[in-house]
């Protein structure tokens, strides 16, 4: 977790401390003044409506406009909702992505229930009291909005009568040579499954063994030490055998092995190694013996920043991809995705091969840790930009049905997205379906099955 966002849940905590403070006086005042029973009948009800309507974490206000800025390429056009419809663009050109900025403003149920925009069959959902600038992703939809015939509509919320739709075209990614970079076991999934089953050449690298946090497995009786070796052995497994449902080999696959949240330390201190913080492991060729190369630190195991900058420079070199896809620096807050690219970076600065494109994803969030929103299926409307962003062109192909429930069962295979929900978390979720209409989806019960499994995937592009 980043430092900004661990200053916003810590602002966000004590707000709401406050918050309990002042609601647990004035209900002791009301027992005392009125009748004693009120106080754990309205406890309970405070708590059913905490779950229900306040429980997420929004870290800025609904009503704060989104703040992008394309760049000079991106075709701009001005276009009109008229009688439900887009009106279509004079001299439209093809695009493959298509983004609509348009004001949107919350009915009195959009403060209670989820806001919705729907775009023909397709349904991208926002903050509830949304009043402010957001994107709607339209992206596979280019046919009936030439034809002028898009239907756009709000549901518990209202939409402005003008709008501006911006195009982007890029190349098809998938037909390139495409290295994914993925943090931990199930990154490259999460972001880019759609991407990577594809594409006709492209390899995927994992970082970390994903080993901490292992308390699932403490309950086979294992120690703390075993239970964080097992997960990581577990979740190299996944990095080398999940992609094989999309359509990528295991030689095509590479587990590098470091530890989990220690890739910032690492930078920090370039020649030092890092041993997990929990498996008590200090040695990366653990979990090496399937990789299809040869790589620096295969020599002595070493958890160092200076042998993973070695293995990545060996790795671009081999794989010589045109494309590789990683995380995104500003948006993406999670200390290991951070480092990642960083990572990456001063590799491709200091080898030999340099590729010609970054598509970056975010995973989580800074600001909202329900992005994408609404259930899955859905589209992938612009994450929240309230600071200001590189002005990046934006990449979203589509995924079809059979596509989208094919990355449900490449996400169902992942370990760390396998265990049951705390029981807190189900009971929230029954509430939220009872009072806030919200639903999840059969295929699993982690929150990526809701947040990943869409009908588009998002990243934006950089040219090096």
């Amino acid at each position: 977790m980043s430092a900004r966002k661990q200053q916003l849940l810590k602002r966000h905590r004590k707000h709401k401390r406050i918050a309990l403070l002042v609601a647990l006086v004035a209900l002791l005042l009301l027992g005392a003044l009125v009748a004693w029973w009120l106080v754990p009948l309205l406890l309970v009800l405070g708590w059913i409506a905490h779950e229900a309507w306040f429980a997420d974490h929004l870290f800025y206000s609904p009503q704060d406009d989104y703040d992008y800025v394309f760049p000079d390429d991106a075709q701009r056009y001005p276009v009109r909702i008229d009688g439900g419809r887009i009106t279509a663009p004079e001299r439209f050109e093809a695009a493959d992505t298509l983004i609509l900025e348009i004001k949107l403003k919350a009915s009195w149920l959009g403060r209670w229930l989820d806001p919705q925009v729907w775009v023909g069959d397709d349904r991208q959902d926002f903050e509830r009291g949304v009043a402010g600038r957001r994107y709607l992703n339209l992206s596979g939809q280019h046919e009936p909005l030439s034809g002028g015939m898009l239907r756009v509509s709000g549901r518990f919320c209202r939409l402005s009568g003008e709008a501006t739709l911006f195009a982007m075209r890029n190349p098809d990614y998938s037909e390139r040579r495409v290295l994914i970079v993925a943090p931990h076991a199930d990154d490259a999934e999460l972001a880019a499954f759609g991407l990577y089953s594809q594409a006709r050449d492209v390899a995927i690298v994992t970082l970390t063994q994903g080993e901490i946090e292992a308390d699932r497995y403490r309950r086979l009786g294992l120690d703390d030490a075993s239970a964080a070796r097992l997960k990581g052995r577990l979740r190299t497994w996944d990095s080398l055998a999940v992609p094989l449902w999309g359509g990528v080999p295991q030689s095509r696959c590479v587990q590098l092995g470091y530890y989990c949240l220690q890739l910032p330390a690492m930078a920090a201190d370039p020649q030092t190694p890092f041993g997990s913080r929990e498996s008590g492991e200090q040695d990366v060729r653990s979990v090496r013996r399937h990789n299809p190369l040869l790589l620096p630190a295969d020599v002595d195991g070493a958890p160092s920043w200076d042998n993973l900058q070695a293995d990545l420079r060996v790795l671009l070199a081999h794989f010589r991809p045109e494309v590789v896809v990683a995380p995104h620096p500003e948006l993406d807050p999670h200390a290991d995705h951070v480092a990642a690219t960083r990572a990456l970076y001063q590799a491709m600065e200091e080898g030999d091969w340099l590729p010609e494109t970054l598509l970056l994803y975010a995973n989580h969030l800074h600001d909202n840790d329900r992005w994408p929103m609404g259930p899955a299926d859905g589209g992938v409307a612009l994450p929240p930009a309230i600071e200001p962003l590189p002005a990046d062109r934006l990449w979203s192909p589509t995924l079809d049905s059979e596509a989208r429930l094919n990355k449900a069962m490449a996400l169902a295979m992942q370990h760390d997205l396998q265990g049951p929900l705390p029981l807190k978390k189900r009971l929230r979720r029954l509430i939220q379906a009872a009072l806030a209409g919200r639903r999840w989806p059969s295929t699993g019960d982690d929150e990526f099955f809701r947040k990943a499994v869409r009908r588009h995937e998002l990243f934006w592009v950089r040219k090096l």
